[in-house]
């Protein structure tokens, strides 16, 4: 067992002690004004009486607050006031329906007869040593939970708190994320790929500087043509598959023009028609068009990967809410969501903004795959 440093045992023992007069002057002016405007309050004099012991309570928790926290080093927060506009009796009426109010109330009126034994303990502590040493400190402690679980912020309002603590977090780290996903698109776009795209000309034209010379081919000649011809040739095609990758990290043209024009110039390239059609208005937020964007893409192509259909289409509508992504193939059906699959991890894309995801895919086909998108999260 670990025994409580000294000045930690003195606090508490102060605390017990010194803590009583300030609890009898509490429980006596509280109970006392409170009994005395229910009384009155028919003769209107009651409410100003009421407005005054609500005022106590409200100070004496207060202070009961402050002083666990200077004697035992424990910090209380405060409820959460209620908004109002300002004036004496709308605060006072706020008051009278904040649950807080009345924790604190019978916090008041339990910590009178809790004092007493506490006073006690006190005065024993004093005069037993070894009693003050181990046990005054534990009874601090129970003052100490007691008063956090009364006077402090109600369990719901703390676990409210945390979740929007949370959400906020999360909406950061989808926009840095999206942030980081542009300058990576960007970086790619205006750096490697020009660099690429300079040496797939170099390459071009050394080719035509030796195909243009008139002097006998030589094999050293020749072999060289076929080295700096298939270096050509797989510069255009690193040069085209870095395109791709850009593309599909962050296409340019979502950013530019939205949604409609980044997905009918994606469908565009399919081998199968896709018939698309968006309304999205307002522009929903970046996150939330990224997102829509790669369950379409990722979608079609496993449409035309593995579905047999021939035509597909697209819908994308937006309300005040959600944005729906909803892409039907007359395929041959039995897609679902299996662990570890595209579809799972378009799924885990959705959730990322608290976005769901459903595939309808019976036998035989039609496939319907659906993505409901908060627009706020």
């Amino acid at each position: 067992m670990t025994v409580p440093g000294r000045p930690k045992v003195v606090r508490t023992i102060g605390f017990l002690i010194a803590g009583f007069p300030m609890r009898l002057v509490a429980f006596v002016l509280v109970l006392v004004t409170t009994l005395l405007g229910i009384a009155t309050t028919m003769l209107w004099i009651g409410i100003p009486i009421l407005i005054v012991a609500t005022s106590l309570v409200r100070g004496f928790a207060d202070l009961e607050r402050r002083w666990v926290a200077a004697m035992l080093g424990v910090d209380v927060p405060s409820p959460r006031p209620l908004k109002h506009n300002a004036g004496l009796l709308q605060t006072w009426q706020l008051r009278l329906v904040d649950q807080a109010t009345w924790r604190e109330l019978k916090f008041l009126l339990i910590a009178f007869p809790l004092g007493i034994v506490e006073f006690v303990a006190g005065i024993v502590s004093v005069a037993v040593p070894p009693f003050g040493i181990f046990v005054a400190p534990r009874i601090g402690a129970l003052h100490a939970a007691l008063t956090s679980s009364m006077l402090g912020p109600p369990r719901t309002a703390l676990l409210e708190a945390r979740t929007r603590q949370l959400t906020d977090s999360r909406a950061r780290g989808v926009d840095a994320v999206e942030a980081e996903r542009r300058r990576i698109e960007r970086d790619l776009h205006d750096g490697a790929q020009q660099r690429l795209v300079s040496v797939a000309m170099s390459l071009g034209r050394v080719q035509l500087k030796l195909d243009s010379e008139n002097s006998p081919a030589s094999p050293a000649t020749t072999a060289l043509r076929e080295l700096i011809g298939a270096a050509h040739a797989d510069a255009k095609l690193a040069v085209a598959e870095l395109r791709d990758l850009a593309r599909g990290i962050y296409p340019p043209v979502l950013q530019d023009r939205g949604l409609d024009a980044a997905l009918s110039s994606l469908t565009a390239r399919l081998p199968i028609p896709v018939d698309v059609r968006v309304s999205v208005e307002p522009r929903p937020p970046a996150p939330v068009e990224t997102t829509t964007y790669f369950i379409v893409s990722e979608t079609l192509t496993n449409i035309t990967k593995h579905s047999g259909a021939d035509r597909a289409s697209v819908r994308v509508t937006r309300d005040d809410e959600t944005v729906v992504v909803e892409i039907l193939d007359n395929g041959h059906g039995g897609a679902a969501v299996r662990p570890g699959g595209g579809l799972a991890g378009l799924a885990d894309r959705a959730a990322t903004i608290d976005g769901v995801l459903t595939v309808v895919s019976p036998a035989g086909g039609p496939t319907v795959v659906r993505a409901d998108l908060p627009v706020r999260w």
